[in-house]
């Protein structure tokens, strides 16, 4: 009899809780155990990565869970070294699970002698032998592009809606959906037809890479409850003068969910000492222990959503069911 290929999945250092919880929604789903593979990611005294997996993965489905984020370069060297070894032992496909995609930013030459930093690095993650990616929110849409091989972009939009749902029930009229700027009003856009709320944009003047020199607010906002999208928040300053500015122009509450908590430098006391009323963000990053004390900022699972896509990357069904909130819904049942 032929033998049935499990999934397996296989995580690095870099968000170790979220791995570990989608282990358990995976089993939840399947009604049977579901572990992570015994394996050491480790590294040497100088700091050289080693990995050695304990388990048997020839002929397997496996599944690597791996954000790229800080330490960027520490985190995405054990993705590649993972990958090699698990082609090595003869895996039959490596998925790569990226929940953050890191060098996303650097995705085109802005000046001249500048790198693409995002397609180097979907050269080297196809080159370690990975056969297809899962992300999710990807900075901008294009890197997809910049790989050859299958690229699932999850969004953390649809849990975002059923979230605003619940905690705005009996508000949902006088929310206003805004965008921190005009690259992101197609992912803004998307949230208010969700929600069915109407849109703003935060237009800014930059004069030097993270230095914004002009604000001004496109749309009325004057008693309306805020809610700012963005797919990433760094070190937070200009989301929270955005904040300040929605505040000054009328608006009665400013709330912001973000996708990837970067939260870098002074990012945690700005948005405590901010006029946001909340910062809501998902765990593809594994949040600090400042971040999680933070009396403003909430964190959102993503394990259901990456548990579910998976599995149906696993059994070749579609992952962009995953978007339609018919299906999220019931996944979710009981989280938010």
């Amino acid at each position: 009899m032929p033998t049935v290929i499990e999934p397996k999945i296989i995580a690095g250092n870099a968000n170790r809780p979220l791995a570990q919880a989608i282990a358990r929604r995976m089993s939840l789903y399947r009604g049977m155990s579901v572990g992570l593979v015994d394996a050491r990611v480790e590294r040497f005294n100088d700091q050289e990565i080693f990995v050695e997996v304990f388990e048997n993965v020839r002929g397997e489905d496996m599944f690597i869970l791996q954000p790229t984020s800080n330490p960027a370069n520490d985190n995405l060297m054990e993705l590649l070294i993972m990958a090699d070894a698990l082609r090595r032992s003869s895996a039959a496909r490596i998925t790569a699970v990226i929940p953050y995609f890191g060098y996303a930013r650097q995705d085109r030459r802005t000046k001249t002698r500048t790198p693409i930093s995002a397609k180097l690095v979907a050269n080297l993650i196809q080159e370690a032998g990975v056969n297809r990616v899962l992300t999710m929110d990807l900075h901008a849409a294009q890197i997809q592009g910049f790989f050859d091989i299958p690229v699932d972009n999850l969004y953390a939009s649809p849990v975002f809606a059923l979230d605003i749902h619940r905690q705005f029930d009996g508000r949902m009229k006088d929310l206003m959906v805004v965008s921190p700027d005009a690259g992101g009003v197609a992912r803004a856009r998307e949230l208010a037809k969700r929600i069915g709320a109407p849109l703003s944009i935060v237009d800014k003047e930059r004069d030097l890479p993270g230095q914004v020199s002009g604000m001004q607010v496109i749309g009325e906002v004057s008693g309306k409850t805020c809610i700012i999208v963005d797919d990433m928040v760094d070190t937070a300053g200009t989301l929270c003068k955005a904040a300040e500015l929605l505040t000054e122009q009328g608006a009665t509450e400013v709330h912001a969910y973000i996708s990837h908590g970067v939260l870098s430098g002074p990012a945690i006391d700005r948005i405590t000492g901010s006029v946001m009323k909340s910062l809501v963000i998902t765990d593809s990053i594994a949040p600090s222990e400042a971040t999680q004390a933070a009396h403003n900022i909430r964190i959102l699972p993503m394990a259901p959503l990456f548990a579910q896509a998976i599995l149906n990357t696993w059994t070749g069904t579609s992952v962009s069911s995953l978007f339609a909130t018919e299906t999220l819904g019931p996944i979710y049942e009981g989280i938010l």
